[in-house]
């Protein structure tokens, strides 16, 4: 302190520009003195600080060998990597390749196939129009066959328009309706009976013609079919316009039916000629069904005096009747033929029978020669299998016996 006094005092004494030198050096020292406190205190106060920085320095130290080994694993992971996706880039190019080849086989194949395909489309419809030609070519031959075959229709409608009008002609007039309703009588007869088996225009004992008679055997007997058409009442009656003319008309019509039944009763059934009934032929069905319908008085009356009325249909279904009658009776009469015929049959069928019987036992004998033949053949295969194995195992001892035996080379 006194050093620093004397200093202080010479300063003072040098001036004030000493002064204010001093005075400024004086404050860098104070001011240098507080900082080495400072530094002293502040390296006390670091100096652990320091062994931690070395601590960390030491494990800095670690951690970069760490990273130095953590960046050459990496490294390696990296290669193995790079390594792998090459591998796998390869893999999948020659993959690729395969695919690519595979698509490539199957564009061909479907490119292929489409073209077969178009090919048989085309053939198809090739075919397809020259099926669709020629059916239209069949078409236009067949309208053309048609409009030839509506033509001659045409031709035939016109003729038959003026048959129309010819047979309006002849249903006009009595005597030709009467042989209208004949033809059609005996149309109808020669198609249900046989030929021997009824008779046209046939004249009985009383000198009456019937238009015809079926010959039935007894009972009933012969029956007369005689054929009647009252036109002009039904036509009357069906074109009646007041209830005053309709009834004029059915009564015109009821008198026409009753008087062809009488007649039919008296002239047609004859005690031991014919049967005790007769039948009226209508050749109308419309005139049959208007009859039927409205006049059932008048059928009953022909009922009663045995004189039934049947049309066109009824007829044949009554004929046919008939046909059947005529075939039982026949078969009646032809009955010693028939038995005779049977017992040759029955005859017949014995000698087949022990034909049949001859011929079972040839076969029940050549089944079994050839079950015996089969068991034979079995055996001869079996011996000749054991001879070819040269298998003996099998061999009864007689055949042992008579079997020789090899000698040993130098005895």
């Amino acid at each position: 302190m006194d050093g620093m006094e004397i200093a202080i005092a010479n300063m003072s004494a040098a001036g004030p520009v000493l002064w204010a030198a001093g005075a400024g050096m004086l404050l860098v020292l104070v001011l240098l003195f507080q900082s080495w406190r400072t530094s002293a205190r502040t390296a006390r106060a670091l100096e652990p600080l320091s062994q931690q920085m070395h601590t960390l320095g030491h494990v800095a130290q670690q951690l970069s060998a760490g990273q130095d080994a953590l960046r050459g694993n990496l490294q390696t992971v990296s290669d193995t990597q790079a390594h792998a996706q090459m591998q796998i880039l390869q893999t999948m190019e020659a993959r690729l390749g395969d695919v690519q080849q595979r698509m490539n086989d199957r564009l061909a194949e479907n490119a292929m196939k489409q073209a077969r395909a178009m090919s048989e489309m085309q053939e198809r419809m090739a075919e397809s129009l020259h099926g669709n030609a020629k059916r239209t070519a069949t078409s236009l031959t067949q309208l053309q066959e048609r409009l030839a075959v509506i033509d001659k229709a045409q031709d035939n409608i016109t003729k038959l328009s003026g048959d129309v009008l010819s047979l309006q002609d002849i249903l006009s007039n009595k005597q030709t309706r009467g042989a209208f309703g004949e033809i059609q009588l005996n149309d109808i007869v020669s198609k249900a009976l046989p030929s021997d088996s009824y008779a046209f225009q046939h004249t009985l004992s009383n000198g009456k013609r019937a238009d015809c008679l079926i010959h039935l055997p007894n009972p009933p007997g012969p029956i007369v079919i005689d054929s009647k058409f009252p036109l002009e009442p039904y036509e009357a009656l069906r074109g009646a316009e007041t209830q005053e003319a309709r009834a004029q008309a059915a009564r015109l019509l009821k008198g026409a039916l009753r008087k062809h039944i009488r007649d039919i009763a008296e002239k047609y059934i004859l005690d031991g000629e014919t049967a005790d009934g007769a039948l009226m032929f209508l050749p109308s069905e419309a005139v049959y069904a208007e009859l039927h319908a409205n006049f059932s008085d008048v059928v009953r009356e022909g009922f009663s005096l045995k004189v039934w009325i049947v049309s066109p249909t009824t007829c044949m279904a009554t004929l046919n009747t008939m046909r059947a009658i005529l075939k039982d009776a026949r078969m009646r009469e032809q009955a010693g033929a028939i038995r005779q015929e049977l017992g040759l049959l029955h005859k017949d069928v014995e000698r087949l029978g022990d034909r049949v019987g001859n011929l079972d036992r040839h076969f029940a004998q050549a089944q079994r020669d050839i079950s015996d033949i089969k068991i034979s053949a079995d055996k001869a295969g079996r011996r000749a299998q054991r001879l070819d194995n040269f298998d003996f195992e099998d061999l009864n001892p007689e055949s042992v016996s008579r079997v020789v035996a090899l000698e040993h080379p130098g005895e």
